[in-house]
């Protein structure tokens, strides 16, 4: 092995455990996600159709959009007053937890 396959190797396992690590905590997220039950319910199934589940959703779909309330691009004033003081791992937790929650299926009245 050359050291231009040695250096590349470094990079790729350096880099393998920093997107591994991106992933969030679920555990963590859990814990953090109290806050969230009031509106999206305790495993993150709501129970008003007017605030949207979060459990089962995609985990880089659900990091994305509270990353975007934080910056403002999403605009609720609620979501971005409650994302403003978010971390990128609290983001990267909450994601992990959400997205291992089992989503429930609701049906809606046919109008």
């Amino acid at each position: 092995m050359n050291i231009s396959q040695i250096l590349l190797s470094a990079v790729l396992m350096t880099a393998t455990s920093v997107a591994i690590a991106s992933h969030g905590d679920a555990a963590a997220g859990a814990t953090k996600s109290k806050t969230c039950a009031a509106c999206h319910g305790t495993d993150g199934n709501s129970v008003l159709a007017i605030n949207p589940s979060l459990a089962g959703q995609n985990r880089s779909y659900l990091a994305q959009a509270l990353k975007d309330y934080r910056a403002g691009k999403r605009k609720n004033p609620i979501m971005n007053g409650m994302a403003a003081s978010l971390k990128d791992d609290d983001i990267d937790d909450l994601a992990a937890y959400f997205s291992s929650q089992e989503g429930k299926l609701v049906m809606l009245p046919v109008r």
